[in-house]
């Protein structure tokens, strides 16, 4: 049942992506360019996403004892800012920014077969496993010295 759940919830975001234009890179990068030819319309997108999910965080989830589907909600534990959250979103950041694309619209993009979209998904794919490289090895620094 969790998975039917996963992949309903993600075909809708899919689809919502899709039809926001989240995944035409020429909108994308228009709405970065705040000092050039300036595209506003993705700050509805994300308005309407922040007005659906607050209310419910807000005064929704705290009243609910579970997920309706799920045994637990998996909420963030860590409230400490660090130089690898710092880092890790500056990177993210920047190849949002130089590609025009965040992996959630990458993965729905995937759907037009364009090739350079594969090369970006290909690339996020490279980026991540270097990521989970460097932690491993930041990890096993901080188990030596300890």
């Amino acid at each position: 049942m969790n998975l039917v759940a996963a992949l309903a919830c993600g075909i809708l975001f899919g689809v919502g992506l899709a039809m926001s234009g989240m995944t035409d890179i020429e909108r994308v990068i228009g709405f970065f360019d705040v000092f050039g030819d300036w595209d506003p319309s993705l700050a509805f997108v994300m308005g309407g996403g922040l007005l659906i999910s607050l209310p419910f965080f807000q005064l929704v989830q705290p009243k609910l004892k579970r997920p309706v589907i799920g045994d637990i909600f998996r909420m963030p534990t860590r409230t400490d800012i660090d130089t690898r959250l710092v880092g890790g979103a500056a990177l993210f950041g920047i190849g949002w920014g130089v590609v025009g694309l965040c992996p959630g619209p990458v993965i729905a993009a995937l759907a037009h077969l364009d090739v350079d979209i594969i090369w970006v998904t290909l690339s996020m794919l490279a980026g991540m496993l270097v990521a989970d490289q460097i932690d491993r090895l930041l990890d096993a620094g901080k188990a030596s010295r300890a």
